[in-house]
């Protein structure tokens, strides 16, 4: 069986971390998304066939000619035009049944295994609270039975997950497929084709962890979901006076100084420097090369390659984009004094995080001047300035 990840697109309800990286690259539990994917679809394949597009080149290089010893075959989705149009891209490259999979998405070794084993074509789908924003799916005895993209008057509480186990035949109902409203090529559109020609379309049905990142507070549930599951390894170099509790990754290259408090799950990654005298808890990923100073707290947050938070600061519940600078004294509040759930800006609307705590959203090459205060829901774009002692309570670019 081969494999088709798509992997082209940007996203822009990411911004502002996916400017300049694609979001499949962004991490969770100290690797890129797609990673994981690949790690998860690893052993039911012999071939990758990735889709890229948008900063093509960090994956590719990334990944090189293989993963786990399976090759990789890379083609280019040039416009973003939908997922029957990635996997469409594919089709030259496309001999046996294979799995197609969006490569941002977390997902468990349990439904790979069960969408790889169905035997005709086949969808992942789930009960969900609020179906209005999924493809909703009807079924009769596991047989699909109708597609319908996120109606108003939800058939039923199946949601599409958008993972699918096809046949070569899927290319010519693709071929059937036309732009929909939206402007895109829908796969849902071209599985309807294939309903409508007295295919069988198995649906996978599935109860675990699944999670669509679409939104950066989700690399904090998601990085939640893959820390839950690590285990305490130290090569790094741990000062004596430091202390760890529960489970801790310290990779080669990396440092604790002495007074460093560490309550896993937490991973700190090759090159990091943390301390002296600094708190570190929750589901917490210091990243590669990352410098966290004399008595900063860091709680349940990602922070990116190569970004330093001086001393006497504070981070929770927050996504910390690459080469960020956070001057000494930078305080994050993540907590709304009226206990509702934190709210993000995403693509000119407001959005509930579901989350009582979240922080803030900063990105890359951003650098706060000492004594800055980020207020809750506050997203700080590509190469934002602050200046001492500023006080910041609603979202902030480069001027």
């Amino acid at each position: 069986m081969q494999a088709v990840v798509i992997a082209a697109g940007q996203g822009t309800r990411m911004g502002p971390l996916t400017d300049g990286l694609p979001k499949p690259m962004l991490p969770i539990g100290g690797k890129p998304i797609v990673e994981h994917v690949l790690d998860e679809v690893a052993p039911h394949v012999d071939e990758f066939v990735v889709v890229v597009g948008y900063e093509a080149s960090q994956i590719t290089e990334y990944f090189g000619d293989d993963h786990h010893g399976i090759p990789i075959k890379y083609v280019t989705q040039d416009e973003q035009l939908g997922t029957a149009h990635a996997i469409q891209q594919a089709e030259p490259h496309i001999d046996e049944a294979f799995l197609a999979l969006n490569g941002d998405v977390y997902l468990t070794p349990e439904l790979v295994a069960d969408l790889a084993a169905a035997e005709t074509t086949a969808m992942a789908v789930m009960s969900v609270e609020d179906p209005r924003s999924y493809g909703v799916v009807d079924i009769t005895d596991s047989q699909v039975t109708s597609i319908v993209e996120k109606p108003d008057d939800p058939p039923t509480d199946l949601a599409n997950l958008g993972l699918y186990r096809f046949t070569p035949d899927i290319f010519e109902y693709i071929d059937e497929t036309e732009r929909s409203e939206r402007g895109e090529y829908e796969i849902t559109d071209s599985l309807q084709h294939a309903l409508d020609d007295d295919q069988p379309v198995t649906a996978v049905e599935y109860d675990g962890p699944w999670l669509d990142i679409g939104r950066p507070w989700e690399l904090l549930e998601a990085t939640e979901h893959v820390l839950a599951d690590i285990q305490t390894d130290i090569q790094g170099d741990v000062e004596p006076n430091a202390t760890l509790t529960g489970p801790v990754i310290v990779e080669k290259g990396a440092r604790v100084r002495n007074g460093v408090y560490i309550e896993g799950p937490v991973i700190i990654q090759a090159g990091a420097d943390v301390g002296p005298n600094a708190y570190i808890r929750g589901s917490t990923v210091i990243g590669p090369d990352v410098r966290v100073g004399n008595a900063v707290e860091v709680k349940n947050s990602l922070l990116m390659a190569d970004t330093a938070v001086g001393h006497l600061s504070y981070v929770g519940d927050s996504v910390l984009g690459r080469d960020v600078n956070f001057g000494a004294g930078t305080k994050v509040a993540n907590l709304r004094h009226d206990d509702q759930p934190v709210q993000v800006q995403v693509k000119g609307e407001m959005v509930d995080t579901g989350r009582r705590k979240f922080g803030v959203v900063v990105g890359h090459n951003t650098k706060t001047g000492i004594n800055t205060s980020l207020n809750a829901g506050v997203t700080l774009g590509t190469d934002t300035r602050t200046s001492l002692g500023e006080a910041v309570e609603h979202d902030k670019n480069r001027s």
